[in-house]
């Protein structure tokens, strides 16, 4: 299977395009894509051997599938994220330092723009 694709679809593919393409140029096309195959598994090769000649003993080691992206589902991450138990020391820290808040301490209300009036404009600002 290539690509999820069965045998079949690739027998029908390769119909479609021998009756596009035609007696005359399907000889011509067909070994360009056999040439274009060629250089794309030399070039995967070369990639394997590089990476791995780079990542030294450690290559054999690491689990490939668990590095596939498209496992990976946002739901899940932030279902994971959430549910875990672990604390996380800068916020148990920020918390712990925070100043209490007590009944003198002025609340901050936002500022609300009439409807009616003119937008304001703070000229120490630009």
């Amino acid at each position: 299977m290539i690509f999820g694709l069965t045998i079949e679809k690739l027998l029908l593919i390769g119909l479609v395009a021998a009756l596009i393409l035609g007696p005359e140029r399907l000889p011509r096309y067909a070994e360009a894509l056999a040439g274009l195959t060629k250089r794309a598994r030399a070039w995967v090769t070369t990639a394997r051997t590089r990476v791995r000649e780079e990542m030294g003993e450690d290559f054999d080691d690491v689990d490939w599938r668990t590095l596939d992206p498209r496992q990976y589902d946002p739901r899940r991450i932030i279902r994971e994220a959430l549910l875990d138990d672990a604390p996380v020391a800068g916020i148990a820290a920020t918390q712990t330092q925070a100043a209490p808040v007590t009944p003198t301490t002025p609340v901050r209300t936002p500022y609300r723009v009439p409807i009616d009036g003119p937008t304001p404009y703070d000229s120490e600002a630009t």
